[in-house]
């Protein structure tokens, strides 16, 4: 059986258990519980980006390799079962960081535990990797501080299918784990690092909602920038979430938050931490 064929029957075997949406012969986005999981199918097994929510998902067929965009549950919740079975699981070391220690969390005021050690990356890189598998050349980087302190990139260079994690979000308020480190203005930062091996046929996939071409990504990279740029001056005049917010700084933009309150806590938790990166004010 080729590659096409076995992308077929694997989809196929999914029926109405997840949703499934071929991108390339080889390369489809399929339901990790809301979540996207991209699968690669090679001769020899899927290569998976991201493993969906617990027991959300399961792989239609062996899985070979899987990538970690970042350490969230979301995106690592069924390593464990597909370590067992022989993956190995590659992520940023400040993604196994996370997942092998217990951690606070804020919004929540709740400690979570470690993630067990099955779960956890057992490959694991600091700037950038590559690898074929199944004829595909996979190119992956890291991500500086955009979503949370471990994110990174996946490029399946020869389908031109780019999967971006949490660093997209098309459709969800976007998120900033301001507690490891991420911060608003490292995600413009990296979208630019993105847009730079993104082409105009690229298909970029986020950790939740649709595919996005090129010039979707680029708008949403201009909105964020759009908000970084104002969220800088309310910073440095002092003003609180709150004040923000009454003040409109979120206005006029062409899209809404579902949660404006937490969008700008955490920006402004997390500019406050990199304020030495704030344009100065001049008196």
């Amino acid at each position: 059986m080729n590659r096409r064929d076995l992308l077929k029957s694997a989809v196929a075997a999914l029926g109405m258990r997840v949703f499934a949406r071929p991108l390339t012969d080889t390369v489809a986005v399929l339901d990790g519980g809301g979540a996207n999981v991209v699968a690669l199918s090679t001769d020899d097994g899927l290569v998976l980006v991201d493993s969906g929510a617990p027991k959300s998902f399961t792989a239609p067929s062996k899985v070979q390799a899987i990538f970690n965009t970042h350490y969230h549950l979301d995106q690592t919740g069924n390593n464990e079962t597909y370590a067992g079975q022989g993956a190995k699981i590659i992520a940023h070391e400040r993604t196994r960081q996370w997942m092998s220690t217990d951690y606070w969390v804020p919004a929540e005021d709740r400690y979570e535990k470690a993630r067990p050690k099955a779960a956890r990356p057992t490959e694991v890189f600091e700037t950038t990797g590559s690898l074929k598998m199944g004829g595909e050349q996979i190119d992956y980087g890291y991500l500086l501080l955009a979503h949370t302190s471990g994110d990174i990139y996946i490029h399946f260079k020869n389908s031109n299918v780019l999967a971006v994690g949490d660093v997209a979000s098309p459709e969800r308020d976007p998120a900033l784990d301001w507690f490891t480190g991420a911060w608003i203005g490292a995600r413009v930062d990296a979208m630019d690092v993105l847009l730079k091996i993104a082409n105009e046929q690229t298909k970029i996939v986020p950790a939740y909602g649709p595919v996005m071409t090129r010039a979707e990504f680029k708008a949403e990279r201009d909105l964020m920038e759009e908000v970084r740029s104002r969220l800088f001056k309310q910073v440095r005049e002092a003003d609180s979430p709150k004040d923000m917010l009454q003040e409109g700084v979120l206005n006029g933009l062409p899209r809404t938050w579902k949660d404006p309150n937490k969008f700008l806590y955490d920006a402004a938790k997390g500019l406050w931490a990199h304020h030495d990166k704030l344009d100065p004010n001049v008196v």
